[in-house]
């Protein structure tokens, strides 16, 4: 497939975790994309042009030539399709149902960390007061599903490098770079993932007014 004109919507501040995941796929797969930041306390995601663009008037969105395509598990999902050069996502069949069940349950289940750990801890440095009991359990609950997915301390989830890695670390450095209690495996291997280029691309981009 030939590489058509890719444009990647982002917030501004560049701290969306989903974002985020769609901007290391693409660093991933080597594709040259065009990073286009929105104001999203000001608005920008509600405007009429973004909002034709746009399903959910969310971030991320991807345009790839005349499509575009918001949510950020549906885009790497497409990215890994139409692009398959390099692949994202393990290739055999049930590790791929696998990751992409993790990559579901992470963006669907766990909130209280989420609420208490935004990824202003992760990106700009923020300290956040001790978890609530329901966020520890979710901590808990966390760190026992990473525990029993790199069981024997792997480098990746599945045999090589994955975007659901990324997906993993992120929450998991919600917690580590707040100072919360986390196992060593586990802060090496979130660690691991944070060194990649393609991550260190994302956290080293300016954040003006944070």
């Amino acid at each position: 497939m030939s590489h058509r004109p890719l444009r990647l919507y982002v917030d501004s501040l560049f701290t969306s975790p989903y974002a985020l995941s769609v901007f290391v796929a693409l660093q991933e797969k080597g594709l040259a994309f065009e990073t286009v930041p929105l104001d999203l306390d000001a608005g920008e995601h509600q405007a009429a042009g973004y909002a034709r663009l746009s399903l959910t008037q969310r971030v991320p969105t991807l345009e790839d030539g005349e499509f575009s395509l918001s949510e950020s598990s549906a885009i790497t999902e497409y990215l890994d399709e139409a692009y398959p050069e390099t692949s994202i996502y393990p290739v055999d069949l049930q590790q791929r149902a696998r990751a992409r069940q993790v990559q579901a349950w992470l963006r669907s289940d766990l909130l209280p960390i989420r609420q208490e750990r935004s990824t202003l801890v992760v990106f700009c440095a923020q300290k956040m007061p001790p978890l609530s009991p329901p966020a520890g359990a979710a901590a808990d609950k966390l760190i026992s599903v990473a525990q029993g997915l790199l069981a024997g301390n792997p480098d990746y989830l599945f045999g090589s490098w994955s975007i659901v890695d990324v997906d993993l670390a992120l929450m998991l450095n919600r917690l580590i770079l707040n100072g919360d209690a986390v196992p060593a495996e586990l802060v090496a291997y979130a660690r691991r993932q944070w060194q990649r280029p393609s991550v260190q691309a994302w956290v080293n981009q300016p954040r003006l007014g944070v």
